[in-house]
Formats: C-alpha cells, structure tokens, sequence
C-alpha cells in the first residue's frame, strides 16, 4: 500500500477513535493481548526469519538481543497491553474549569492528539506498546519500523488488526509502512495534513535525521549515555550489584549504563571487584589511568579516550572515570550525559539530595539501577518512549504524553463588546 493511502486510512478513523468508550477501548486491548499470545507460533516464525538476516547481515549481538522475540517477550507484551486497559483513561478528563466575571464557564479538557506517526529501530516490542497506548488514548498510530525487523512487525499488526475486526473496533487504528526505504521515510516526516506528531525511537542518527527533517512536530527521545556514581560513603556489595545489573542485564537498551565513576577514596577497593565481577560477562573497562591501575591483572582493561566519556556502546563495554567530589561527577555528568537516567550509590543522604536536585536527566535515582527507566517498571504499562526534551513530555511516555487538551467554555448568550 502506497504511504498517502496509509496516511488517509489512519486520519480517516481519527474522529471515531476519539468517540470510542473507555470500556470498548478495554475491551479491545484485551482482545488483542489474548491474541498476540494466541499468535505466539506464528510471531516467533516470522521473528526467526528477521533474526537470521540479521546474523547474515553481521548485526552486533546487541542489537540482535533488542531484536529477537520470545514467548516470554511475547507474554510479556500481552501482559503490557493488559496493564494498559487496567489504567485510568485520560481521554475526557476535565483539568479545570472555572467562573468569568461574564458569566462563561471555562475549562480544559484532556483530548487526544490524533494521528501519532512513529519511526523506530529493530524493537518488535515498540509494536505492541506503541498500539497499546496510542489506542488507550483514542489515537490512530502509523508505525515505520526498521527494515530488520520488517516481518516481525508484519506479523505483530496482522494479529493486532485481526483481534479489533473480531471485537468491532477499526482495525486502521494501526497502520505500518512496509516499504522501509530511506525517501518513503523522508516522505512520511512531512505527511503534516494527516500526522500530528511524529515520535522517532531508535539510535543518535535515525533521531537526529527526524528532529532535522521532519516538517510534523516531533517529540524527541534520546539516545542513552546513563552513568552511575559510586561515592566514597556507599555500600560497595551494593554498588557492585548495581552496576553489574545496569551494565549486563541487557546490554542494547537506552537505559543500560554505559559511563561509570568512582571517587578516588574508594576506587582502589572497589575497581578489583567490579572488575572481576564485569569479566563474567566478558564486559570490557575503558578505564582512566586512576582506575587503569586500579584494575591492572585482574580483567580486560584498556586506556580510555575522550570519545569514550560520550559514546552510547550498546554492548559489553563500559567507560570508568575517577572523580575526587561529588560536584566533579555532577559536572562531568551534566557535560557527558544525554538526558536520560543517571545514578548514585551513596550512604550519604545530603549527597544523594544534591545529586537530585543538580543532575539534568529525566530520571535521576538514588541506589538503584537505571534499567528501571521503563514505563512498565513505572506503572504505565507500556511506554511509546524515553523523551530526553522537556518540552510536553519527559522521561518515560505513558497515556498523559499522548493526550494534548482544548478548552471548553459554556455560556448563555454572551457577546463581547
């Protein structure tokens, strides 16, 4: 199907996706959770196929790791889907609404934004979350996703749309663009009469490309270069559990940790371990010349360079840079970091508050991991993306970010002189 038609069928449904009842909203996503875990043979074939052009290709396991479906991701997207009908629908909510001297009643009332087009990476799952949402809020959604991950996304909206034909909803609530070259790309960026917002999701270019091309207001998200700081007062059993976790659990992801630092009190204590526990996972150090030494013998270590403070590996890499204070790793942080989730460990309370207050990130935490920056771990379900601008949304984007509002305003007669 050519993109205009594309772009007609999903404005073509705006007004009745905007009518829609909270409880046929529900009903639907339900509907649509059981059949993605009914359809969970046929996503996994067509996922496998992805997956071996990918290896084909010499895709970085990283990214083949963001890529691959299980029948635990699967569940895992249905159960999403689930958290979502179980949330409080936005759509209607009346924010305020107050008295004029005239006599007219003026409010605000949470409405949604209509057609939300969305252009991401190899992330099957982003399919699943970004219908959920975009549904839940009386949005019609137009997904272009990355050609590695063409069949998988075939797959994963053909259930989708079978699942709201069954339950009477329509079914070009979700439409995807097949044809996954760079001009079809370019052209969707400047479909203005029919996409009222375009969310890029995926690497620094495709974003980039967006926020430089796109004629359709964007909301940006970000790339995520996360720190965490070990301060000299934290726990070491802690910190070490933390990073490990941050770093390893899952390398491909925008909220993996990819800058450590440590300050120089406990550096010598604590770099041995770290160090030991990283070479688990075969993860190399690019170390500054402090922590170098720190970790000499013990596990694959090399001199880092300036580049390296910046870089967003999306693989079993990690920077560690020594700090003598707290307000160096806050400087360095604020210079280096992408807006996105960032870290202390520290028993230190006023440390801990003042690295809150001073850190620019959309989600700063306090002896934690930042692979909790998610909008299922934050109880929205799902999320459509991390928005590292502070402009209308910030941090996870659940319902709220896909709702936009009008003012309503009741008279009784009234004309302005």
């Amino acid at each position: 199907m050519q993109l205009l038609e594309i772009c007609r069928q999903a404005k073509g449904v705006k007004q009745q996706m905007a009518a829609l009842s909270t409880s046929k909203k529900n009903d639907a996503l339900l509907a649509v959770a059981d059949k993605l875990e009914e359809c969970r043979d046929r996503l996994t074939a067509a996922n496998a196929v992805d997956i071996e052009n990918g290896r084909k290709n010499g895709m970085p396991e990283g990214l083949l790791d963001r890529l691959l479906l299980t029948d635990n991701r699967i569940a895992q997207m249905a159960e999403g889907l689930r958290q979502v009908a179980g949330l409080e629908d936005p759509v209607g909510e009346v924010l305020s609404m107050k008295k004029r001297p005239n006599g007219l009643m003026i409010g605000q009332k949470r409405v949604p934004l209509g057609v939300i087009g969305i252009i991401y990476e190899s992330r099957p799952n982003v399919t699943a979350d970004a219908f959920g949402l975009c549904f839940k809020t009386g949005n019609a959604v137009i997904l272009r996703g990355g050609k590695d991950a063409l069949h998988s996304n075939e797959a994963i909206v053909a259930c989708i749309r079978e699942a709201l034909e069954e339950q009477g909803a329509p079914k070009e609530a979700i439409c995807l663009i097949t044809d996954t070259s760079h001009d079809t790309a370019r052209e969707f960026m400047h479909m203005n009469g029919y996409v009222d917002v375009l969310i890029p999701r995926g690497g620094a270019g495709l974003i980039r490309t967006v926020v430089e091309n796109a004629t359709i207001p964007v909301i940006e998200t970000g790339t995520g270069n996360c720190h965490v700081y070990v301060d000299e007062s934290a726990d070491l059993d802690m910190a070490l559990a933390i990073v490990f976790n941050a770093k390893t659990q899952r390398i491909g992801v925008c909220n993996a940790c990819e800058s450590l630092l440590v300050h120089e009190k406990i550096v010598d204590k604590f770099m041995p371990s770290l160090a030991k526990k990283l070479a688990e996972k075969q993860v190399e150090i690019r170390a500054d010349e402090t922590a170098l030494k720190a970790s000499e013998g013990v596990a694959d270590v090399v001199p880092a360079e300036e580049e390296d403070w910046g870089k967003e590996y999306l693989d079993y890499k990690i920077s560690v840079k020594t700090v003598s204070s707290l307000e160096e790793a806050v400087a360095h942080i604020n210079r280096y970091n992408t807006g996105h989730s960032e870290a202390i460990v520290t028993n230190d309370y006023s440390r801990a508050q003042k690295f809150l207050d001073e850190v620019d990130a959309a989600a700063v935490y306090v002896n934690a991991s930042t692979r909790f920056t998610d909008g299922f771990e934050f109880g929205f379900g799902a999320e459509i993306g991390i928005s590292t601008q502070k402009l209308h949304a910030r941090g996870p984007m659940g319902l709220l970010a896909l709702t936009s509002t009008k003012y309503v305003i009741y008279g009784c007669g009234q004309v302005r002189e």
